[in-house]
């Protein structure tokens, strides 16, 4: 078997080793298992059926992670998108009164779409159209973006009326859950310890326990998943042929298709397993694997599918092929099992693994020349507002356009490349459909 996975996934060629992607795999899942409860409480609010939503979530999950991992044999996970599920919920069904029936078939449509547009290239195409200083400067604004993550999710930095955010509070016991588990986690790194992200949370989970914070499972570990039948296939095709139906498409079009890019570009660069352009071979199949995850997540029941950047925290502990994304994929199956025991892990003890990965993230920066104004500034803006907005899409959008504009008012505008100029025009077509409250 090991001799098999060696061969399939060229673990041999890629310098890693089974023991390695099977650990990186249980990191990437711990990271981002809190989208086994996130998700449901979120498409609930919309009238879906939240114990349903549980099995989807990790249904959803399975199959597009798996997917990506057997086909596209990169370690990125894939599950229903934070953001994508608060629009589904809270903007198309509770502002816009449609049924949640509805926004479900604007996800099958969108990962219709989304399959058409990989099969004709389409998607690749606009990959490999960023500009390098661009592609440079995404796993950077990744970086930061994560630790904000992290340190939101440990109370360390809170939410402030005034300063927009601040200092949290220490004396919340997740901030120092959080602070351990950073500690011993750089300090096994420092040691060359392997699996030191694993060990970290794994220690800030029991020092969680002795807190009080995290609390043993009151009734049974094992049980049976509830059924999906509630939300399965709910598809609704009277209002298929709409303007509003077409907004909704769009939107979450546009907004999937940048995450997805985004994360893309900076977990496989971080990974070594892209060009010096930041150009990877299994493009193709990686966005095949996202647009198939859509479409099958919106039969199963749940909103749009994307590639989760707590990828990252499995390719910082040694995760380089796709059987770390089959490892992640086959946690999520031991959850729908085993769902007590594995979400009684708290945010405050991840923290330290987005924290850190975030400090690898932003090494690229070096690789970006500041001294060019028609290069450092929409390098600068790409990495400044994925933080600040809270979004890996728009960091992309106002950094290619504003590559665009400067590249174009420079007199360099053979720098740019016709499809940048069309995606560029696109983007500020979107702008102004916004402020106009078009979209």
């Amino acid at each position: 078997m090991t001799a098999f996975l060696d061969k399939y996934f060229k673990l041999t060629e890629n310098k890693t080793s089974v023991r390695k992607e099977l650990i990186a795999g249980v990191i990437t899942f711990l990271t981002m298992s809190y989208i086994l409860t996130v998700n449901p409480n979120i498409l609930a609010d919309a009238g879906m059926d939240r114990h349903a939503l549980f099995t989807t979530t990790a249904l959803a999950t399975i199959f597009a992670t798996m997917l990506m991992g057997i086909m596209a044999k990169l370690p990125i996970a894939q599950a229903p998108g934070m953001g994508l599920n608060s629009f589904f919920a809270y903007s198309v069904v509770i502002s816009m009164g449609y049924s949640w029936q509805f926004a479900l078939t604007a996800v099958f449509l969108e990962g219709i779409i989304f399959i058409l547009l990989t099969l004709f290239n389409v998607r690749e195409l606009i990959v490999q159209s960023i500009p390098k200083v661009l592609k440079d400067a995404i796993p950077v604004g990744i970086g930061f973006f994560i630790t904000l993550i992290g340190l939101k999710g440990a109370g360390i930095i809170v939410g402030d009326p005034n300063t927009l955010l601040t200092l949290g509070d220490f004396s919340h016991h997740g901030v120092w859950i959080a602070m351990l588990g950073l500690l011993i986690t750089a300090v096994l790194f420092v040691r060359n310890v392997n699996g030191a992200i694993l060990i970290g949370i794994i220690a800030a989970t029991v020092f969680g326990l002795i807190l009080g914070d995290v609390k043993l499972p009151e009734t049974s570990i094992i049980s049976l998943p509830p059924s999906i039948a509630p939300i399965f296939a709910q598809f609704e095709w009277d209002h298929v042929f709409t303007l509003d139906m077409l907004i909704v498409v769009f939107t979450f079009l546009f907004v999937n298709l940048f995450d997805t890019i985004g994360t893309l570009i900076g977990v496989v660069s971080k990974a070594g397993l892209a060009d010096e352009n930041g150009n990877f071979p299994q493009m193709k199949k990686a966005l095949l694997s996202d647009a198939l995850g859509t479409t099958v997540g919106a039969v199963l029941g749940t909103s749009t599918i994307t590639s989760y950047i707590e990828s990252a925290s499995g390719v910082a502990s040694g995760g380089k092929t796709g059987l770390t994304a089959v490892s992640t994929a086959m946690m999520f199956v031991l959850a729908l099992f085993f769902a007590p025991l594995f979400l009684m892990v708290p945010a405050a003890a991840t923290a330290p693994a987005l924290i850190i990965v975030g400090l690898f993230m932003i090494s690229a920066v070096s690789k970006i020349n500041f001294d060019d104004m028609t290069e450092g500034l929409p390098a600068f803006i790409t990495i400044a507002f994925m933080p600040f907005t809270y979004s890996i899409a728009q960091g992309i959008v106002f950094g290619m356009l504003s590559f665009a504009l400067i590249k174009a008012f420079s007199g360099r505008h053979k720098d740019v490349t016709v499809t940048v100029y069309i995606i560029a025009a696109l983007f500020l077509m979107k702008i102004i459909l916004d402020a106009c409250h078009i979209i």
